[in-house]
This record gives structure tokens, sequence and C-alpha cells, in this order.
């Protein structure tokens, strides 16, 4: 069993320790038998979308996403083409705003997103940075997290998270937050949702079993102490706050 993972741009789209989740990803991989390549491109190069079977992107500045951007627009007909022959694939913090179909700044100009999802996003001059507590529609736990945006996304008709328990959504305190389409996966957390989230983590892992054709595990690898740390965090940002 062999899987390529495409990392896009992580000069660019890496600000909160995005590389974390293709890591441990690639690690859990190779336990289950899979032997893994991880690839990455650069603004300057073409993605190898062909071959990609699992594509990630995290979050950047607000310039840099305008910069992913501009290089993945003259690529979206390849991605679209890879998640439609069922390539699984997971944006994170601002590069889910890629998504749709336009970005505008907080000075008023709109740019042209990708249009893979109709939904939309301004981006404003207040950051709203924060824990999440997010309540899946796809698995039963909670998942936890960080936020630090500043932008409202209109217009999301599947989202990832229905409501949140803490933390604001795309648009409202406590909304749905984040966008799901078939194997397209997107959530404003930052950093390494993965790792901080087993259940997320070994949810994509099926859907990559599935895309290839391959049987899902019954049974996972443990990684060291991630539960632990998960349930540690989830019982933390549940504690009332002082």
């Amino acid at each position: 069993m062999e899987l390529n993972i495409l990392h896009l741009y992580p000069g660019l789209m890496g600000l909160y320790g995005e590389y974390a989740n293709l890591t441990l990803l690639k690690e859990k991989l190779e336990l289950l038998g899979v032997t893994v390549h991880l690839k990455t491109a650069e603004p300057e190069e073409a993605p190898d979308f062909a071959a990609a079977d699992f594509i990630y992107m995290g979050a950047g500045t607000e310039r840099s996403q305008k910069a992913a951007l501009a290089a993945l627009l003259p690529h979206r007909e390849e991605l679209k083409g890879a998640l439609d022959r069922g390539a699984v694939a997971l944006f994170t913090g601002n590069a889910m705003e890629t998504l749709g179909a336009s970005v505008t700044d907080a000075a008023g100009k709109t740019w042209e997103g990708l249009g893979l999802a109709g939904f939309t996003t301004t981006e404003t001059d207040r950051r709203t940075p924060g824990d999440v507590i997010a309540l899946p529609a796809l698995w039963d736990s909670p998942v936890v997290g960080f936020m630090n945006k500043c932008s409202f996304t209109t217009g999301v008709d599947s989202p990832l998270f229905p409501s949140l328990f803490l933390g604001f959504g795309t648009e409202k305190e406590q909304g749905s937050e984040g966008y799901v389409s078939g194997n397209l996966f997107a959530t404003h957390l930052t950093g390494p949702v993965l790792v901080k989230n087993p259940d997320f983590f070994d949810l994509l892992v099926c859907r990559i079993f599935e895309s290839k054709g391959w049987t899902c595990p019954d049974r996972f690898p443990d990684i060291p102490y991630q539960r632990e740390a998960y349930e540690v965090t989830l019982k933390e940002l549940r504690a009332p706050r002082k």
C-alpha cells in the first residue's frame, strides 16, 4: 500500500505549526503498513494533484493567504479533478476561505476564490482569537482547538461543525463552523488540529483508506499521549471561566 500526501505552500501557509498534522499522519499511516510519500509544493511550482491522495493547506497571515490563493487559482481545475476522483483534502485556518467564491479584504478589495464552495468571506479590522470546542456532524466526540481570525464567512451550506460549545463560528458566537463536502474538509481551527483530536484524525485516515479501496482498520495504532492530551484539553476548556 502506497500513499501520496501533498502539502501546499508550507512556506506561506504554516503559521501555527501545521506541519505537525502531516508528520503525525505519516507516522500513523506507516504504523498501519502504508508506504507514505510526502511532497510539498511552493507557489512557483505546479502542484502534482494528479498523484495526490491527501491534500493539505494550513493557515497564514492575511497577506500570505492572498499569495497562496493567487498561486493556486491557475491550478483549481486540477485540484477539483483530484477531489472528483476521491482524493481527501483538509484546509485549516484561513486556508478554508480560499475554497469559497471570494475573499474581500479589510480595505474592500475582493479576491476571486477557488469556487469549490459557494460561501464568501469578508475580512474586518477586528481579530477574534480564542479557544474552541466544536460539535461535529460526522463523529461523536467534540473537537478542541484554537482560532485566530479577523473575518466572517457567510453562505456555508454544509458546515463541518453544526455548532460550537465554545468559540466564534463562521458568523457568530457558538454558531456553525467549517465546511465539508465529500472528502473535502475545512475549518478555521489553526495549528495541529489532527494531533489534538484523535477521532477526527481517525475519521480522515478511514476516508483515505476508503478512497484508495482499502479496508478501514478495525483498530488504530495508539500514538503515545495523544488521547490523554485530548481529554485533558477538553476538560480544561469545559471548566467554568473565572
